[in-house]
């Protein structure tokens, strides 16, 4: 890991977010399946790095504490929530966000269950909502709806929750059928 940050002041255009005061790091991670440098500091949220930086603005702002979950993206597989996330924590490690869980043009299974059973209203939760079903099923590819409840502890203001049981329920049945 201490390979992937340096610090110092970038002179590269390519890192606009400077202040002469600060003390910038250089953090490189593998985002999206595509190696990533940015040079920010160190303390940074995963998430404005992602959406202020980089913009990728599918992963959401939704309360800053990590209790909403419209900030989910994944660590190594592992589902975390980027509003608290220090950018340095993830120098080396690997990040996928909603923009890299479809593959080319291809939505994701996930993605398109959501569309066949309509579980957005509003949507501003659902790339995060999103986000933790799909390590949900990586790990339990047929959960049950307790494991829905305790897997997918995101926070829908629209209340669209018996939508997504729908659609976890049909991907589990799809994930049954194909073993």
């Amino acid at each position: 890991m201490l390979d992937s940050i340096t610090s110092g002041k970038p002179e590269d255009p390519a890192f606009p977010h400077q202040d002469d005061a600060l003390e910038y790091f250089v953090i490189t991670f593998n985002l999206n399946g595509q190696s990533t440098t940015v040079g920010t500091e160190a303390d940074t949220p995963l998430l404005w790095v992602l959406r202020d930086h980089l913009n990728l603005t599918g992963t959401k702002f939704g309360c800053g504490v990590a209790a909403c979950g419209a900030c989910t993206v994944h660590m190594n597989g592992t589902p975390l929530r980027s509003c608290v996330m220090p950018v340095s924590a993830c120098a080396g490690q690997e990040i996928t966000t909603i923009e890299g869980l479809r593959n080319g043009e291809q939505l994701h299974r996930i993605q398109q269950a959501w569309i066949d059973h309509q579980v957005p209203q509003c949507g501003y939760c659902q790339s995060g909502m999103i986000m933790a079903a799909a390590a949900l099923l990586n790990n339990n590819p047929n959960p049950s709806d307790d494991d829905i409840a305790s897997g997918i502890t995101n926070i829908c203001r629209c209340g669209t929750y018996p939508r997504v049981r729908a659609a976890m329920r049909e991907l589990a049945a799809t994930a049954s059928d194909k073993n």
